[in-house]
């Protein structure tokens, strides 16, 4: 018979409850449990409404809208995707609904911490002006061809997933893509090297776009909180 206060006894780990768990138990009443979710997933949801919006204040107001919704909402989630798409798909919805009412265009380069604290700091110049010929390039296109752009090429979703996000068939994600580098390619074309390869900052990584110089780091999000009556998000922070 085994002592359960020996010190040879197994430690056992706490369970980790899955998004589906969190979520029910959110529902439930379980104060803490949105928060958590929340925290799983603020950075990409951060990063999707930055790249689609183009404006810290505006993309603040997107993902504060959007996680107030899913907070009061979340006992309509149905379960026929990934919570995480859920929430990405509430977060699109605010972003497409913000910048088709406010015609936004970025007017200032996006923040990443590769700018801001380059490996070399000779490389910061080529970094920023890159950053803002991309934001710029990305600001030209259709709002439903930028959302694509952003979760694919960006954000390395997969062409199913965005169109789970968009709420759209998988061959219209490609289309929007497709005819989104089309259009981003003569206004990206110059950052490319004299050799003929694409020319990206280093520390960072090329998306998987033809058009070549769009990248995929994630815009680093603001530190954010939740509680019962709903999230704060900070960057622009509207309460």
């Amino acid at each position: 018979m085994v002592d359960g206060s020996s010190t040879g006894d197994a430690v056992v780990d706490p369970v980790v409850p899955d998004d589906r768990a969190l979520l029910a138990a959110h529902v439930a009443g379980d104060p803490d449990a949105f928060g958590e979710l929340v925290r799983r997933h603020r950075d990409r949801l951060w990063a999707v409404a930055l790249r689609t919006i183009g404006d810290r204040e505006d993309a603040a107001d997107a993902v504060q809208n959007a996680l107030v919704s899913a907070f009061r909402n979340a006992s309509s989630y149905r379960g026929d995707a990934a919570v995480s798409t859920w929430l990405h798909r509430i977060v699109v919805n605010a972003c497409l609904d913000l910048v088709r009412r406010r015609s936004v265009r970025p007017a200032d380069p996006l923040p990443d911490d590769e700018a801001r604290h380059p490996a070399d700091p000779r490389d910061a110049i080529g970094s920023r002006v890159t950053s803002i010929v991309v934001e710029e390039a990305l600001a030209t296109l259709p709002v439903e061809q930028r959302a694509a752009i952003v979760l694919v090429d960006v954000q390395g979703y997969s062409v199913e997933e965005a169109a789970q996000i968009l709420e759209c068939a998988p061959g219209t994600v490609k289309s929007r893509c497709s005819r989104g580098r089309a259009r981003l390619l003569p206004l990206l074309a110059h950052l490319r090297n004299p050799d003929g390869g694409p020319h990206v900052p280093p520390g960072r990584t090329e998306a998987t776009s033809p058009t070549g110089p769009t990248t995929s780091s994630t815009a680093t999000g603001p530190p954010g909180s939740t509680g019962t009556t709903g999230t704060t998000v900070e960057g622009g922070q509207h309460g």
